[in-house]
């Protein structure tokens, strides 16, 4: 792989339109999405009629905006308007509660909000408590106290300057959870993306302009947003984008409408395909797929060979993360390692380290730490959690590997508590808090448990209070009770009732031991 170098001045969002412009790719198709088509040249112009419109409502240079939408043309515009003028892009999830958005809009004192009339309707008793917001826009309805996206496009002009920002000033941010239940602001700079983003997209994909990719995780997660966004402009193919849910049946039926050649999901997602494939009388014809891209949770290995045999396609399964940028390790098409996740790919470095930074010797677990120039400077406003996870050029994962006499590394679990299901990081102490809050648990712990696919799912350990004693409705109502406060992946789909949990002398719950107890039926 060839040295990347950015200059010193340099706007991502200039360089992903622009450069289509000037390399003949005006009128391609960029982007599919629901029987229309965009072109790099219509996606420039509402992109700078974006970026006008939000400055027109008073974002200025490093202010946030926070965008909360579905896959659509409307957040690619809003993202890439809001770099060429300077500002920072956030993009945050759909499926979350009203407490999260009002966390996330003070946390990152976004002045502008960009969202569907359903989510801004979340948050109707609550505006009171939005410190730094000063104009909502919405994409699907007009209301009194709010812009409507398409009616500020309208007006804006197609003409934008992009701003000259320093390639080291803030292009974007993520949110990540923390173990500690709380958001972290992951902060990227412009020049990141080259760096963290090249290195999958000639090592693995060798994405030409005549692909087409379609990713079942939405653009507000990182892998969703590499996938469909980052990936397309920096190479200049072209994206399927869906607003609906990733069921099987959507799924599928994007897959045979639009036939892409690259496939991009998560293991839970390719469990849940296998399984309705399975239930049909004819099997779709997913012939004009040339390849299946994995990440997000550890890929199991039934998984694997199920897709296998059926499609007759391997499934390459990688690792990233938010704060390193993109996926930096993953299996090779056709040097598929089963079980394993690969090499680390050219333009990263890695090492396995023990405490104290001491690396580990080959074939013993430690933790991963990975050097890139695109990797995350730091965390809003968390100092203290930067400090423990930045040292010098070196990033802690906070994932444990193995590395084999191969080369190739192997998932070990994390060196905390965080779960993963369905390829979405929460934290076991939010859903903790939320149990509690029901008037029949007196204590409770989540620990990660694997399903029959071996994907790994919430399961709740309860202590319940006096008078209430364990049934199957109780434990369906816990589980509704969850779903009714926060997204709905989060919520344990197992409750294992007990009369104590596993405490040291201090009183700090021991997550291992309730691990051990596990010896439950796997019935939901």
């Amino acid at each position: 792989m060839s040295e990347i170098s950015v200059p010193e001045e340099f706007n991502v969002g200039a360089y992903l339109l622009d450069r289509h412009m000037q390399e003949g790719r005006s009128n391609k198709i960029a982007i599919y999405f629901q029987d229309e088509t965009y072109t790099y040249a219509q996606l420039l112009e509402l992109a700078n009629k974006a970026g006008n419109a939000v400055r027109d409502l008073g974002l200025e240079r490093e202010n946030r905006v926070l965008i909360c939408l579905p896959d659509s043309p409307e957040f690619v515009a809003v993202y890439f308007g809001a770099m060429r003028i300077g500002a920072v892009p956030v993009p945050v999830n759909t499926m979350a509660s009203w407490r999260e958005y009002v966390y996330y809009l003070n946390d990152s004192r976004a002045k502008v909000f960009v969202t569907t009339s359903g989510i801004w309707d979340l948050l109707s008793g609550h505006k009171d408590d939005l410190r730094f917001l000063r104009a909502t826009v919405l994409v699907d309805d007009q209301r009194p106290d709010c812009h409507h996206l398409s009616t500020l496009l309208r007006a804006a002009s197609a003409k934008l300057t992009p701003v000259q920002t320093s390639r080291n000033d803030m292009a974007f941010w993520l949110y990540s959870s923390g173990t500690t239940g709380t958001p972290k602001g992951v902060i990227h700079l412009h020049h990141d993306l080259p760096h963290f983003m090249s290195p999958l997209c000639e090592q693995v994909l060798n994405l030409s302009t005549e692909d087409v990719v379609f990713s079942t995780s939405k653009m507000f997660f990182s892998y969703g947003r590499n996938n469909s966004l980052d990936s397309v402009f920096l190479t200049g193919t072209s994206a399927v984008l869906s607003p609906e849910r990733p069921t099987p049946e959507n799924i599928l039926h994007v897959l045979e409408k639009y036939r892409p050649t690259i496939l991009y999901s998560v293991p839970s997602s390719y469990a849940a395909i296998l399984r309705f494939m399975d239930q049909q009388e004819v099997e779709p014809d997913l012939s004009f797929l040339r390849m299946c891209l994995s990440a997000g949770e550890a890929l199991p290995l039934v998984v694997f060979e199920h897709w296998k045999k059926k499609l007759g396609l391997e499934i390459i399964n990688g690792v990233g993360s938010s704060d390193v940028g993109a996926i930096y390790m993953s299996n090779r098409p056709g040097q598929v390692q089963s079980g394993s996740s690969g090499k680390i790919l050219s333009g990263f470095e890695a090492r396995l380290v023990h405490e104290g930074s001491q690396e580990v010797p080959q074939g013993e677990i430690g933790t991963l730490w990975i050097k890139n120039k695109g990797t995350t400077p730091g965390y809003w406003n968390k100092h203290t959690k930067t400090q423990q996870v930045i040292c010098h050029d070196w990033f802690s994962t906070g994932d444990q590997f193995f590395q084999d006499d191969h080369g190739n590394y192997h998932y070990a679990g994390r060196e905390d508590d965080m779960l993963k299901p369905g390829g979405i990081w929460m934290s076991p102490l939010e859903v903790e808090d939320l149990l509690l809050r029901h008037p029949a648990v007196n204590e409770c712990g989540i620990v990660g448990y694997r399903d029959a696919n071996e994907l790994e799912k919430p399961l709740a350990f309860v202590v319940l209070n006096k008078g209430y004693a364990p049934s199957d409705d109780l434990a369906h109502e816990l589980k509704e009770h969850v779903k009714s406060y926060t997204a709905h992946y989060k919520y344990p789909r197992w409750i294992k009732f007990v009369d104590e949990l596993p405490r040291t002398a201090t009183g700090k719950l021991q997550r291992y031991k309730l691990k051990s107890l596990i010896d439950y039926d796997g019935q939901t």
